[in-house]
């Protein structure tokens, strides 16, 4: 894993930021109006409120993305917009990504991260919950149609 490096988001990384999540929106689900917003304006949703996004980087390359939204919860993130190049899965990049916004939340003093998922993503379930997620009640109406389980990781 050592040929792999961790960065900070930059402007001229929107749209690999957008076309990582549609690549794996589009596999899995449908790309509901809320990812096209967010992801056509990472700027304006994620960065300028706040939050973060890092890329992994391999060889030159962009291979996968995450990102820590600020919520409407004081001190409370939402892990989002994860993915990683179809050929790069498997791989501990997903792994790394996630060990970064946990790092990185901790740093900045979040109590909470959460995250809105799908059972059917299981293995980033399962990875969620080998780094202490748990599942917890799913709002009524959360921003993603998608969305059947909530989980989070409480840092303080």
């Amino acid at each position: 894993m050592s040929d792999h490096e961790i960065i900070n988001f930059k402007d001229e990384y929107s749209k690999l930021f957008y076309d990582l999540n549609i690549e794996w929106l589009n596999e899995f689900f449908l790309v509901e109006d809320y990812d096209k917003k967010i992801l056509s304006n990472p700027h304006k949703y994620i960065i300028s409120k706040g939050g973060s996004i890092f890329f992994a980087k391999t060889g030159g390359k962009i291979i996968g993305v995450v990102a820590l939204m600020p919520t409407h919860e004081p001190e409370v993130y939402e892990l989002t917009k994860m993915g990683v190049k179809k050929s790069s899965r498997n791989k501990g990049i997903g792994k790394l990504l996630l060990k970064k916004c946990i790092e990185h939340a901790t740093e900045i003093k979040l109590k909470k991260i959460i995250i809105y998922s799908n059972r059917k993503l299981e293995n980033a379930i399962y990875l969620y919950k080998s780094f202490g997620f748990i599942e917890v009640e799913l709002e009524k109406e959360s921003n993603y149609q998608r969305a059947d389980i909530k989980l989070e990781l409480l840092l303080q």
